[in-house]
C-alpha cells in the first residue's frame, strides 16, 4: 500500500528543516536542535527522552496491539564547522555554522515519521526515534551507546539514511555489507631544525621533509594495497613556518584513511608508520606519528537490507530503486550503531552539489520519500 503524505505533512516537515537549516549547532552542540525536537515529539504525545550522549533525544512510541519487535530508526541532527554560501532566504545565521551534509533533512524526516506514529499506532512492539548528535565529528553514536542507549531502548534491529546527491531527487539506493568506510584520523608531527632561509644548510628543513612524505604516503594505496582493494590516503592540512624568509623548525600534517576491509585498514595504518619511521632516518629528523581517533566501517545486513529493498519497492517503484548502489568511501558513526544491533543505512536521492559543498542544500522535495520509507519499514517490521 503506497503512503500518502499530505501536502500539509510535507509542507510541515520543509518549514522544520528550513528552520533547523537557519539555526545549524555543531556536535554536541545541539542544545536548541534537541529542544526543538523534543518540543514537537511531546506535543505529539510521544514519551519523550532527552540528554542521552550529551545532546541525543529519544521518541518511545508504543503500538498499540501489544508486545512485537523492537525497532529504532536514526536520524542524525549536527551541522559543519563551515560557511554557507547559497544565499538562500533560510541560510544559516551562525558564522561557519552550516548544515552543509543534509542532517537537517534527516532530522526533519524523523520528525514526520514521528508524527505519523502518534497518531498510528495500529502495530505490535515498540519504535524508538534516535535523534542522534555529533555524526561528524564520528562520536556521537558511540557517546549514545555508552550511555546505555541499547540497555533504555532495546531495539532488535536499526534503520538509518542518508541523502545522497550523485543519486537522482527521490530515488533509493540499498547494498548488503560494507556500504560506507571506515575512518582513521591521523596526525604527523616532524620536529627539524629551523633557520635562516639563505642557510638551509645548517637546518633540517621540515617542509621539505613533509613534502617528500605526502608524495610517499600516496605509495600506499597504489603500491602496499591489493589493487582489488579499496582505500583512500588524504592528507587534508599542512601547517608549518611563520615567516617568509625563516625556516620553520616544525611542520604538522594531518589527514584521514579510509579502508572497507579491516585487514586493509590495519595494512595502511601499519604503512603510515613504517614510512614516518622511514623518513625520520633518511632526513635526521624527530617525526611523530599520532593515531588520533578510529570508526569502523557501516556494514549492512543482508536480512535489513532487503527489508529497505521491498520498502522502496512499495514506496517509489522498480525505477526508483538502486538495488546494489556501489559503496561510498566517506563514514558514518551509525556504524558503531550496526556492530551493535543488526540494520541497515540506505541512500535517498537528493540531487544538486555534493555534502560538505559550500552551496549545499537539503532538496525538501525529497522529504516525503524519505517519510514513507522510514514509515514502510516500520510497518513491514511491526506488522500485527
Amino acid at each position: 500500500m503506497k503512503i500518502e503524505v499530505s501536502d500539509t505533512h510535507a509542507q510541515d516537515m520543509t518549514t522544520w528543516r528550513r528552520t533547523l537549516h537557519r539555526n545549524p549547532e555543531l556536535g554536541f552542540e545541539e542544545h536548541e536542535t534537541a529542544a526543538f525536537v523534543a518540543e514537537r515529539l511531546r506535543e505529539w504525545g510521544i514519551e519523550t527522552h532527552t540528554g542521552i550522549g550529551g545532546t541525543g533525544v529519544v521518541g518511545v512510541i508504543q503500538g498499540a496491539l501489544g508486545p512485537g519487535r523492537n525497532l529504532g530508526l536514526r536520524a542524525d541532527m549536527d551541522a559543519l564547522p563551515m560557511q554557507e554560501q547559497t544565499g538562500l532566504p533560510y541560510q544559516s545565521v551562525r558564522p561557519n555554522r552550516f548544515h552543509g551534509c543534509g542532517h537537517d533533512g534527516h532530522t526533519a524526516i524523523l520528525m514526520g515519521v514521528a508524527r505519523h506514529f502518534a497518531s498510528h499506532r495500529d502495530f505490535r512492539g515498540t519504535l524508538n526515534l534516535i535523534f542522534q548528535p555529533a555524526e561528524e565529528t564520528l562520536r556521537g553514536g558511540s557517546t549514545m551507546i555508552q550511555d546505555g542507549l541499547f540497555e533504555r531502548f532495546p531495539c532488535d534491529e536499526l534503520y538509518g539514511l542518508h541523502n545522497h546527491p550523485p543519486l537522482e531527487p527521490g530515488r533509493v539506493g540499498v547494498r548488503n555489507g560494507a556500504t560506507l568506510s571506515a575512518c582513521d584520523l591521523f596526525r604527523i608531527r616532524i620536529h627539524g631544525v629551523g633557520g635562516h632561509a639563505a642557510s638551509p644548510h645548517r637546518t633540517v628543513d621540515p617542509v621539505v621533509v613533509g613534502s617528500a612524505l605526502v608524495q610517499s604516503l600516496q605509495t600506499i594505496v597504489s603500491r602496499s594495497v591489493d589493487p582489488l582493494q579499496t582505500a583512500v590516503v588524504s592528507v587534508c592540512q599542512f601547517h608549518a613556518g611563520t615567516a617568509i624568509n625563516v625556516i620553520a623548525d616544525q611542520a604538522v600534517l594531518e589527514g584521514t584513511v579510509r579502508t572497507l576491509d579491516h585487514g586493509v585498514q590495519a595494512e595502511v595504518l601499519k604503512r603510515l608508520k613504517e614510512i614516518c619511521a622511514g623518513a625520520e632516518q633518511a632526513h635526521r629528523c624527530r617525526i611523530e606519528f599520532e593515531h588520533l581517533q578510529t570508526s569502523p566501517a557501516t556494514i549492512n545486513n543482508a536480512e535489513q537490507a532487503q527489508v529497505v529493498r521491498e520498502a522502496a519497492l512499495a514506496v517509489v517503484g522498480p525505477d526508483g530503486l538502486e538495488p546494489d548502489i556501489p559503496p561510498l568511501m566517506a563514514s558514518e558513526d551509525f556504524a558503531y550503531m550496526l556492530q551493535e544491533k543488526p540494520g541497515c543505512y540506505f541512500f535517498l536521492g537528493n540531487g544538486g552539489h555534493m555534502c560538505h559543498h559550500p552551496k549545499f542544500d537539503f532538496n525538501d522535495d525529497v522529504l516525503p520519500v524519505g517519510m514513507s520509507m522510514m514509515i514502510e519499514i516500520a510497518r513491514r517490521r511491526l506488522v500485527a
